[in-house]
């Protein structure tokens, strides 16, 4: 874009980055915002315990939402039931000592559900099930 300044008659050879940067500041804020709540998923309040410990979410999450639905990964099951079928399915080629379920809920499900979804997972073949909580700190 030229500008001509002054008595002078020239233009400038500059590029103004100003507006440019404006914008990087803008999309930084949103997605330093966005990145935890993608991260988190459908099962927001974690029930606190106070020895928790940090434990990477491996391939098998299950989540129960407030809402009683049940998800494998992030991917939604029509009903708890189908989840059984699932893990089965993806166990078949894999060594017991690998068959680790995470399950987190949502605080406000009642405990009849996760012992199902629980028993769910046992039944399916899992050689250890564990429960995500969250620190009582956060």
């Amino acid at each position: 874009m030229a500008m001509s300044v002054g008595r002078h008659r020239s233009s400038m050879a500059e590029i103004n980055v100003t507006p440019m940067a404006d914008i990087m500041i803008v999309l930084l804020i949103i997605f330093m915002t966005l990145t935890p709540l993608i991260r988190e998923g459908r099962v927001k309040n974690l029930p606190p315990a106070s020895n928790a410990s940090d434990a990477s979410e491996g391939p098998w999450v299950v989540g129960i939402a407030a809402d009683a639905t049940t998800d494998l990964g992030g991917l939604e099951l029509v009903t708890p039931s189908d989840l059984l079928p699932r893990l089965q399915e993806a166990w078949a080629r894999r060594p017991e000592r690998d068959r680790v379920v995470y399950v987190k809920a949502d605080e406000r499900v009642g405990y009849s559900e996760v012992a199902r979804v629980l028993a769910l997972c046992r039944s399916a073949g899992a050689s250890e099930v564990a429960l995500l909580v969250r620190s009582p700190g956060i």
